[in-house]
């Protein structure tokens, strides 16, 4: 009976942690509160235009002559509604998944000497926020889902020769999962709730390289490494039942006094970034990536008595372009507008889930910068994020029911205010 019991339980929990899963990797935040926002993070590898280069490549710190900060707010409001097209399951039709998320950036570079810099950054790798209600038609797959990270990043870069720079970091990346979901259960009163609650700290490393070909022309190339993340804790149940024959064996299961640890990670990256000055009033970058989604394509969940079940997840490797203008309109005033693309890491609709509306993503972007001083510029930038339509096609279980349909409209809007401070 026990055995039974734990399996009914581990296939609820298969819908949980994919819901879980799928959140963490589905939105890679190229969006920073910095200035290259403004072209949808393009040419970041190359670019080396402000301390924002301590993360995005440490190399680039050395094209800095002084020392500085950048940074400031950023905020994401998703336009995502689920519109189902059949299900099983009672509720609502539409879920509306759109949930404001605050975030921000600080990057500061110290200027030791002239070819050698140290560096600071802060911000995040990814992170969303999805509420549908508790009642609609997926809510055996999701409620509430968020996810917050945030990572520090020291790091040095050094000027080899004229030419050639390099530079490396470590990261210090803070992770916090919250989940909600319902539980299908015979109760006249109304569904059963999972709710999961978990932080830790994972560590990884970035570094890169930047090649100066002309005073107009540079190149970078940049990796960072894989970080793992392992969440843990106590599952905590509301409204199941208590009598009958189920009561009794999720009693004498040991189920309702135990916890449950998911292991994901973020994925490895390489990128290319280029920098061309094509006049002195415009240039051109130009970003190209991979992103080791694959290797996230197995997840694993422990459950009582040592009880550990693989999930698969079934993930693609992403692939990114970007490419972007800085235009100088006048001599305070920086224009810069931006286009970018990502694969999407789900190929099939059976294999896609409600908790992050996303599959290939377009991002539209256009900024500004406005110099106060030679020691003080502000800015603004704004970036529209066409997540697709994101078809779901779940067959489902008794425990979670048939969900099929598709997003519309599926909308990311995001903007910042930064600025930089050079002393």
């Amino acid at each position: 009976m026990k055995k039974y019991v734990l399996s009914v339980f581990i296939s609820i929990l298969l819908a949980f942690v994919a819901v879980a899963s799928v959140h963490a990797g589905a939105l890679w935040l190229y969006e920073e509160a910095t200035p290259d926002m403004g072209v949808a993070g393009a040419g970041r590898q190359a670019a080396a235009m402000d301390a924002s280069t301590a993360s995005g490549n440490p190399a680039g710190m050395t094209r800095l002559d002084r020392s500085q900060m950048a940074g400031g707010f950023l905020g994401f409001y998703p336009e995502a509604k689920f519109k189902v097209q059949e299900t099983n399951v009672s509720g609502d039709g539409v879920g509306n998944a759109g949930n404001f998320a605050p975030s921000g950036t600080f990057y500061y570079v110290h200027s030791l000497k002239p070819d050698l810099k140290l560096g600071l950054g802060l911000g995040s790798y990814m992170g969303a926020g999805l509420d549908y209600g508790n009642n609609w038609s997926g809510r055996y797959y999701a409620e509430k889902v968020t996810l917050t990270t945030a990572a520090l990043n020291p790091s040095v870069g050094y000027r080899v020769n004229p030419w050639l720079s390099m530079g490396g970091g470590v990261s210090i990346v803070y992770g916090k999962m919250s989940d909600r979901t319902a539980i299908n259960t015979p109760l006249e009163d109304g569904d059963g709730r999972l709710k999961f609650d978990a932080t830790d700290v994972g560590y990884g490393f970035n570094a890169g390289v930047l090649f100066e070909v002309s005073p107009q022309t540079r190149f970078g190339v940049t990796y960072a490494s894989e970080v793992d993340l392992n969440f843990k804790d106590d599952l905590r149940f509301k409204n199941l039942p208590d009598t009958g024959v189920r009561g009794a064996l999720l009693k004498a299961s040991g189920i309702l006094d135990s916890d449950l640890k998911i292991n994901w990670n973020f994925p490895q990256q390489v990128a290319v970034g280029a920098y061309q000055e094509l006049t002195k009033e415009l240039a051109l970058v130009a970003t190209v990536n991979w992103q080791d989604w694959s290797r996230f394509g197995l997840a694993e969940i422990s459950v009582p008595d040592n009880n550990t079940t693989s999930v698969k997840i079934n993930w693609n490797d992403t692939y990114h372009v970007g490419l972007g203008a800085y235009y100088r309109v006048a001599e305070p005033w920086l224009l810069m507008i931006g286009w970018a693309y990502d694969s999407s890491p789900i190929s099939s609709s059976k294999d896609r889930s409600p908790v992050l509306p996303v599959d290939r993503q377009f991002r539209y972007a256009a900024g500004v910068q406005y110099d106060w001083s030679k020691d003080f510029s502000v800015g603004a930038a704004y970036t529209l994020i066409d997540a697709g339509d994101c078809k779901i096609n779940k067959e489902g279980t008794p425990l979670t029911g048939q969900l099929v349909g598709k997003y519309d409209p599926n909308f990311i809007h995001a903007f910042n205010l930064n600025f930089v401070y050079r002393f």
